[in-house]
């Protein structure tokens, strides 16, 4: 079996520009495997999808003990790397982020993405630099996302966003990070001014009527990720079967699903 430390080399490893890892993002076991089974080179979890799976709304609400054990049971059910959206760490501190990574690298996992929100990036860099040091401690290269929410939250003034996206990268980098996640991005001049400010490889989240991965590409995006879309979606399946099931008494809603023997297949 591949060791954990190689993973997590291979993993930096996928991240070039104008060649970008596309990720499409699970939340258990099950969308881990079928993500995984179309030759995808890593798994990366969404926190969304994750708490929401769980239970839990996204953005503080769930607990580090239901997260990591759904990371342990992702890592277990696939043999490519799997890295995990840790909100922003699982804890108020930074001493309590670096409990965390510790655990979650305990669980298999060699990456992370790790969020500033509304906070100040200084708690991010501290946060950055204890998960480091964490993972320098388990003596695995963790890729650490650094994940930047000015843009995502439209945080200061249209005309600062840019600067302030790029000066909080060069903070972060410095902290520790591997690479940079910019979600809320779409223009791609916007996303060419990042590639050529940033000196780390780029990620940005995509959905529908976002430039393509070949367009990303050409750009020098080094990561894609699909983020909550594929959790979103398939809970809109879920919602549409239900009513269309109560409504109509029908069940037109669930054509198209995976048949049983496949999925069955998948999962023994």
């Amino acid at each position: 079996m591949t060791s954990q430390h190689d993973k997590a080399t291979r993993f930096h490893a996928l991240h070039v520009p104008g060649t970008p890892l596309a990720l499409a993002n699970a939340w258990d076991g099950a969308s881990a495997r079928i993500v995984a089974s179309t030759g995808a080179p890593a798994v990366a979890t969404t926190s969304a999808g994750v708490a929401w799976g769980l239970g839990a709304a996204d953005g503080g609400h769930l607990d580090r003990e239901r997260a990591v054990a759904l990371i342990r049971r992702v890592v277990d059910t696939v043999e490519v790397p799997v890295t995990a959206d840790i909100e922003d760490g699982f804890g108020p501190d930074a001493d309590a982020v670096a409990e965390t990574v510790a655990q979650v690298i305990a669980a298999g996992a060699i990456g992370v993405n790790i969020e500033d929100g509304p906070r100040d990036p200084a708690e991010l860099a501290a946060r950055i630099t204890a998960a480091r040091k964490a993972a320098d401690n388990a003596g695995i290269p963790l890729f650490v996302n650094a994940r930047i929410d000015v843009f995502l939250f439209g945080l200061g003034a249209e005309q600062d966003r840019l600067g302030e996206t790029l000066a909080r990268a060069e903070r972060y980098l410095a902290a520790g990070a591997s690479g940079v996640f910019v979600p809320g991005v779409a223009a791609p001049e916007t996303i060419a001014e990042l590639v050529k400010g940033i000196d780390a490889p780029l990620n940005v989240m995509v959905g529908p009527g976002a430039p393509t991965v070949a367009e990303l590409a050409a750009l020098g995006v080094a990561r894609v990720s699909l983020g909550a879309a594929v959790a979103e979606a398939a809970y809109g399946l879920v919602r549409r079967a239900a009513e269309e099931l109560a409504k109509s008494g029908t069940y037109t809603a669930v054509e198209g699903g995976l048949p049983y023997p496949e999925l069955n297949g998948l999962m023994s």
